[in-house]
C-alpha cells in the first residue's frame, strides 16, 4: 500500500469517525402530539421534514394521539419527554394535583381554529339547540373539552359532553347519525364543509372564557426537564425557527401539504384563514390571571393557583 492510499484510507476514516460522532451528538426527544395535521400541531413534524430540528442537533421520536387528555398522560407517566398541544385547564388541573408537568411554551392562543357542526339537515341551528343532545369533545383535559365546558356553563346548555377522540372519528359519528354535534379544526372537514355535507354551529371564540385566551400549551415531564435543560432548550430554539419558517418560507406549505397528502391551496387556507402567525407564536401564555380564575369556575382546579406554583409550573426557555 502506498503512502498516497494510506493517506486516503487515513482521511476516510477520519470522516467516518467525525460522521459518527456527530450522529451521536443527536439527542432524540420522544414527543406526544395531540392531533395529527392540525396546522398548530404541526410543527414539530414539519421542523423536522425540513432538517431545522437536525440543525440543532435533535431527532424527535413522534407519536400521534386522539386528544389533549393522551398526551398529558403520556407526559405524566414519562414515556413520553414533551407533549405537544395540551389543554391549559388540564395542565392546571394536573399540577394542582402534583403531577410532574411543566410548561415549556404556550402552543395555540386563541379557539376560532375549532369548530363544531352538524350534519347540513341537522334541526340543531346553534348551541342553544344542544339540550339533551349529544356535544362531542377530543379527550378529557383536552382544549375542546374546556371549551365545551365553558359553552355549557356559559349558555346554560343540558347537552350531553362525550368525549370523542380526534377529528376523523368525530366526522364518521355526525355522519352515520351516532352524535348530534361534532367538533373538528381545518384541515379537517374542510371538503365536507364546501360540499355542504355539514355546517357550523359554533367556534371556540363562541365561548369568551377562551376568546384571545392561550388555550393549549406544549409541556414537558418534570423529572425530563430537570435533566435536561439544555436539550428542552434546543427544541424550543427549533420550534420557534420553524414557527417562522411556516409563515416566510413558500416551501413550508408543500412540506406541509405533502406530509398531509392535500393540495398546498388547502394548506395555505388552513393556515391562512384559521391560524394568523400570533396564534401558534410559543413564548407568551396570553390571558394567565383570568384563565387560572376560569380554572375553578370550570371545576378543573379546586382553588386559584398561586404565584409561586406559576412560576413552578410555567418554565418557558428563553429565546
Amino acid at each position: 500500500m502506498n503512502k498516497r492510499t494510506v493517506v486516503g484510507a487515513l482521511t476516510a476514516l477520519s470522516l467516518l469517525a467525525a460522521s459518527a460522532t456527530t450522529a451521536s451528538a443527536e439527542d432524540t426527544i420522544k414527543l406526544a402530539v395531540g392531533q395529527r395535521g392540525n396546522w398548530d400541531t404541526s410543527v414539530s413534524e414539519v421542523g423536522q421534514l425540513a432538517g431545522i430540528f437536525k440543525k440543532h442537533g435533535l431527532k424527535l421520536d413522534i407519536v400521534y394521539t386522539q386528544g389533549a387528555g393522551e398526551t398529558q398522560q403520556a407526559v405524566i407517566s414519562g414515556s413520553v419527554d414533551i407533549g405537544i398541544a395540551a389543554g391549559v385547564m388540564g395542565v392546571l388541573s394536573a399540577y394542582s394535583k402534583g403531577a410532574p408537568v411543566r410548561v415549556i411554551g404556550a402552543e395555540t392562543t386563541g379557539a376560532g381554529d375549532l369548530y363544531w357542526y352538524v350534519k347540513a339537515d341537522s334541526p340543531i341551528k346553534t348551541l342553544k339547540d344542544t339540550d339533551d343532545k349529544i356535544l362531542a369533545y377530543s379527550t378529557n383535559g383536552s382544549s375542546t373539552h374546556g371549551v365545551v365546558k365553558a359553552f355549557i356553563d356559559e349558555y346554560k346548555l343540558k347537552a350531553k359532553p362525550t368525549a370523542m377522540g380526534g377529528p376523523a372519528a368525530n366526522i364518521t359519528a355526525v355522519m352515520s347519525g351516532q352524535i348530534d354535534v361534532g367538533w373538528a379544526a381545518p384541515p379537517f372537514g374542510l371538503d365536507q364543509l364546501d360540499a355542504k355535507q355539514i355546517r357550523i354551529i359554533a367556534t371556540g371564540n363562541d365561548a369568551s372564557v377562551f376568546k384571545g385566551q392561550t388555550v393549549r400549551l406544549n409541556i414537558a415531564n418534570a423529572d425530563y426537564l430537570k435533566k435536561n435543560k439544555d436539550v428542552v432548550a434546543r427544541y424550543m430554539k427549533a420550534y420557534r425557527e420553524t414557527v417562522n419558517y411556516l409563515y416566510t418560507d413558500p416551501n413550508a406549505l408543500k412540506v406541509y401539504a405533502d406530509w398531509l397528502k392535500i393540495s398546498e391551496a388547502k394548506a395555505k387556507r388552513t393556515r391562512d384563514d384559521f391560524f394568523p402567525r400570533a396564534s401558534i407564536e410559543p413564548d407568551k401564555i396570553v390571558g394567565l390571571d383570568t384563565i387560572v380564575k376560569d380554572a375553578v369556575t370550570l371545576k378543573f382546579t379546586a382553588t386559584e393557583l398561586t404565584k409561586a406554583q406559576l412560576d413552578e409550573l410555567i418554565q418557558i426557555p428563553p429565546r
